[in-house]
């Protein structure tokens, strides 16, 4: 729904509320019409039923309304005398329908002093429960989030495994679009494949579903700094049509929301107004190398040629991610047939790229198939040793005396799943753009060259039908020579930048699916070594120079703490 439609929609709540409860505020010693005053009549009902004003603000907080609402149903019933379990149950089940029988059928009386102490200890646990989730989900949402990383994309600067915390207030909290879901649950339900939100996720469904009529409009709070370049962001991935974060290969494609698209990590190394470009694996803005703050740690692939065992070298020198490929050869008469060339530019499972090539023959290396291989009567040139590491330790690897060559792997064939998929773009991984980053309230000249670039920007994130026919671009039915646009962008990168999935595959991160800014590594474990990384704990993500672990120092104020309660305890009895 749009801010109409949930105005509509909230006032439509509101005359329900009055409606049901009118005669309840007459009974508690109030004026009628102050039931259906929208606001005040909650303020009002939290002094009836005895309970904090603030009580109010969490009604209207999404997520958290969900646990209040249900609270609130039965604190109304208690407050005029209805405490059996049967009441309880009523008050529930009924979505708070229970009021009308209340306010027009049954005898009830104003209970002015009655007790907020639960009757029973299960009662005691569910009230204590109850509003550790409350609180838990406030945090959660609009202040600090936990959050681990699941990939090596920005590996020797964030690991994997780190656990995060995220703060949501340095660029300002989003609130939640999605008003029906599980609180502190974001993709699915733990160890099952059901969403953990109501959404129909059929994209020919998006607009007209009812449960998709749910949805809030984007709001942010304030927030008191913006997102500076190089900086590590923490935003929901644009392009994500994944039913489950963690199940890349889909039975089909799902439109989700964009607060329950996949929550990833990288490094923001383009802002909004940025001309950016890629030459040989490194970013270049507005023309000039771009230099990243002394923490990071950019990885690469080399080719290593060694005389001796290529594991020893690599546990040598701490290497974790290495693999071993082969580079073939191929006739020309077969690489050069345009048959040949067509099935490999249409084909999703065969890419070849091409290092070298003579008279007879050419080498190259990528992705193909066994029948592909037989078929074109190829044959293994060579077999790589590739290596991913720092250009720090490649240089310390090639003065190994066992090494005979390091060589850097430099992507130099388009690849069609790099954004933005279009044949007239020959991008690769390593030399990508330039390309200019949208910028709120700014205009870009639109043409059939640039077309494919800012299509989705226009179409899917800021919400126009945008084609083109012929020569002309049409937005909106009407043709568009050039476009404002409405929010900010930004380029997200890994500093593994070889073996990181990031904007080169899906484009612009609009500035509404970003998430918060990470803080602080609170604690690490080693996957593979399966060890506490006990220098990593309670390190802070940016900043300059070493990391330093505070570990000690929280320790110590913690058991300040503890030792402080026990002695004021002491000195109360």
């Amino acid at each position: 729904m749009d801010g109409t439609q949930w105005i509509i929609f909230f006032l439509i709540i509101q005359l329900i509320h009055g409606l049901a409860t009118w005669k309840l505020y007459i009974k508690a010693g109030r004026k009628a019409w102050e039931a259906f005053v929208p606001v005040y009549n909650a303020v009002i009902l939290m002094k009836i039923i005895n309970r904090e004003w603030y009580w109010t603000i969490l009604l209207f907080l999404p997520i958290v309304n969900l646990i209040m609402f249900p609270v609130i149903w039965v604190e109304t019933a208690r407050s005029f005398g209805k405490n059996s379990r049967l009441d309880t149950i009523l008050a529930i089940v009924t979505l708070g329908f229970y009021n009308f029988y209340l306010n027009y059928v049954a005898e009830v009386n104003y209970v002015e002093d009655r007790s907020l102490k639960a009757r029973t200890s299960a009662g005691d646990w569910i009230s204590s429960i109850l509003f550790a989730v409350v609180a838990a989900t406030i945090v959660h949402t609009y202040l600090i989030q936990p959050f681990v990383i699941p990939s090596s994309s920005l590996e020797k600067t964030l690991l994997v495994g780190d656990f995060l915390f995220v703060s949501k207030f340095h660029y300002g909290a989003r609130v939640p679009m999605t008003t029906v879901a599980l609180p502190m649950v974001h993709d699915s339900i733990p160890k099952t494949k059901m969403k953990s939100y109501l959404f129909d996720d059929k994209y020919e469904e998006r607009n007209t579903s009812w449960k998709n009529k749910l949805q809030l409009p984007y709001m942010r709070l304030p927030g008191f700094q913006n997102i500076t370049r190089n900086e590590i962001v923490v935003f929901n991935q644009p392009a994500d049509t994944l039913l489950d974060m963690n199940d890349f290969t889909p039975d089909r494609n799902y439109y989700k929301p964009i607060d329950k698209k996949t929550n990833l990590v990288k490094r923001c190394v383009g802002i909004p107004g940025d001309n950016l470009e890629l030459r040989e694996g490194h970013v270049y803005i507005n023309g000039e190398k771009n230099v990243l703050p002394d923490r990071a740690r950019l990885q690469f692939f080399y080719k290593v040629k060694t005389s001796g065992d290529i594991r020893t070298l690599f546990n040598k020198y701490e290497i974790t991610e290495s693999s071993a490929n082969e580079t073939y050869y191929i006739e020309n008469k077969y690489l050069d047939d345009p048959k040949i060339k067509d099935f490999i530019s249409a084909s999703t499972d065969v890419s070849l790229n091409i290092i070298k090539r003579d008279s007879l023959r050419t080498e190259v290396s990528g992705r193909l198939n066994q029948r592909f291989f037989n078929r074109l009567k190829m044959s293994v040139a060579n077999t790589n040793y590739i290596g991913n590491m720092t250009e720090e330790l490649a240089a310390k690897v090639a003065k190994d005396p066992t090494v005979i060559s390091v060589e850097k792997v430099n992507s130099e064939t388009p690849d069609s799943r790099l954004f933005p998929q279009d044949s007239e773009y020959s991008f690769t991984a390593d030399n990508f753009g330039p390309i200019y980053i949208p910028k709120k309230g700014e205009s870009l000249d639109l043409t059939i060259k640039n077309f494919p670039l800012y299509k989705r920007v226009i179409g899917e994130y800021e919400r126009n039908t945008i084609t083109s026919r012929g020569n002309q671009i049409l937005i909106n039915g009407e043709v568009a020579t050039s476009y404002t646009f409405k929010q900010d962008y930004y380029w997200m990168m890994g500093d593994n930048r070889q073996n990181s999935i990031d904007s080169r595959y899906w484009g612009f991160v609009p500035f509404d699916h970003v998430v918060g800014k990470p803080v602080l590594v609170w604690m690490s474990f080693d996957t593979i070594k399966k060890k506490v990384r006990w220098d990593r704990l309670f390190t802070t993500v940016h900043g300059t120079g070493k990391t330093t672990s505070y570990l000690i120092p929280v320790l110590i104020l913690i058991a300040g703490i503890v030792g402080f309660n026990r002695f004021r305890k002491r000195k109360k009895k």
